[in-house]
């Protein structure tokens, strides 16, 4: 049989073990049933977890074969196709893996709080894939304008207001209440972003930028903070003031740090 290249209809297909008649899975496809089979073995073999791909896996690949079921013409009448033989195999004793009743989409998949929880427990800790540099599909591309602006236009007013779900939350009950980074986190920010690190290494603004900066700042009180207040008379001149927090927060920091390396 050739293989379906247009979206017009499919094929039911299932799929059992060689020796045996009972099918464990039954899908549809709008390509040949070998190649959607493979397409199976291949995610099996990438350690997807579902009750079909952990019976795959328990099984060599030859002793395995997928059946064409019924060849259907429309897509609509393709999904119920998958729903009727689905509902006839189990009704004939076949204990199919499928988690759904079939058809396009999710359909009588119902998770209970059991698969919520396995599935919470196999996704903690989980590395995303990251490529930077030339490796990035996106290396050397940029938006374009009216796309920038589009997602401008999306955005604007998210979370703003009562629409931001921590609104009108303070004290114990935000939820970043009382939470400090851990030392750990905060050395390995500082080390990210020192030298070549840091965005704007090597950079200086512009005249017309530093124009910009000047006017806006002009009038305002010098320094604008408590802490910035600390930073210019007390960090910046070695002073330490017993009755200055800040001074204090900074040394607690620092013996902080120092007991961290005497610990390494």
């Amino acid at each position: 049989m050739k293989e379906i290249t247009t979206a017009t209809g499919g094929l039911i297909y299932g799929i059992r073990l060689r020796r045996e008649v009972e099918y464990r899975y039954v899908g549809l496809t709008t390509k040949t049933a070998s190649r959607r089979f493979h397409q199976h073995l291949r995610v099996a073999a990438e350690g997807r977890r579902t009750p079909f791909y952990d019976w795959v896996r328990k099984h060599d690949a030859e002793d395995l074969i997928a059946d064409e079921l019924d060849w259907i013409e429309g897509l609509d009448e393709l999904g119920q196709a998958e729903i009727d033989w689905i509902a006839y195999l189990r009704s004939q004793g076949d204990r199919l893996l499928n988690l759904s009743e079939g058809g396009f989409g999710p359909t009588g998949l119902v998770w209970t709080e059991d698969m919520r929880e396995a599935a919470r427990l196999r996704s903690t800790g989980r590395k995303g894939l990251s490529r930077f540099g030339e490796e990035n599909p996106f290396f050397g591309n940029s938006h374009s304008v009216e796309q920038r602006r589009k997602w401008a236009e999306e955005r604007k007013g998210t979370f703003v207001g009562a629409d931001n779900p921590n609104f009108g939350k303070f004290g114990p009950d935000h939820p970043g209440f009382a939470h400090t980074m851990p030392l750990e986190s905060r050395k390995a920010l500082s080390a990210a972003f020192t030298g070549e690190g840091n965005p704007n290494f090597g950079k200086s603004a512009s005249a017309e930028t530093r124009a910009k900066m000047s006017a806006v700042r002009k009038g305002v009180p010098k320094p604008s903070s408590r802490r910035s207040a600390h930073t210019r008379h007390h960090t910046n001149k070695g002073i330490v003031k017993p009755t200055c927090q800040h001074c204090i927060d900074d040394a607690a920091q620092a013996k902080l740090m120092r007991e961290s390396e005497t610990d390494k």
